[in-house]
């Protein structure tokens, strides 16, 4: 089946199966493998993505769910020119990942953090994240890099 999408900012069309994942569209059609294969169970948040705006695990959602929606992956964060996003350049800035593999996930996640709850409190960022997992860093640099993005994203 054909399923029209808009992906990072341009339409593009996937050829799947019905049953194709949207994370697999994403990696093996469009070549975009910033978004990660962790459990495939959406307990790990390391496919996570923004679909209408909204922070989805792909691996929870069919590619044809995607239909006419607009899709953003980690790829799709940074400026045209290269500049990294502001959460992205928090998530350097504080040391917030170590092996890197939830990062992608992770930055996602925690920009829709910055957009639907900007004030959040430490306790509420926690709460927030609980859908993704790391399984190195113990979270503090996370949460502080969380943190300094929802700033820098409102300045």
């Amino acid at each position: 089946m054909q399923v029209q999408m808009k992906v990072n900012g341009k339409s593009v069309s996937v050829d799947a199966a019905p049953n194709t994942l949207l994370v697999n569209a994403l990696r093996e059609h469009l070549k975009l493998t910033g978004t990660h294969v962790g459990c495939d169970t959406a307990q790990c948040g390391a496919c996570t993505v923004h679909v209408n705006g909204r922070a989805v695990k792909s691996c929870n959602m069919l590619t044809a769910q995607a239909q006419g929606a607009e899709v953003t992956t980690i790829e799709g964060m940074a400026q045209a020119d290269g500049t990294m996003h502001p959460m992205q350049a928090a998530f350097k800035e504080c040391h917030g990942l170590q092996c890197g593999f939830c990062t992608p996930g992770m930055v996602m996640s925690a920009v829709d953090i910055a957009n639907r709850h900007p004030n959040a409190s430490e306790l509420e960022i926690r709460e927030l994240l609980e859908g993704n997992l790391c399984r190195c860093t113990g979270y503090q640099n996370i949460v502080k890099a969380v943190q300094q993005g929802c700033a820098a994203m409102k300045a």
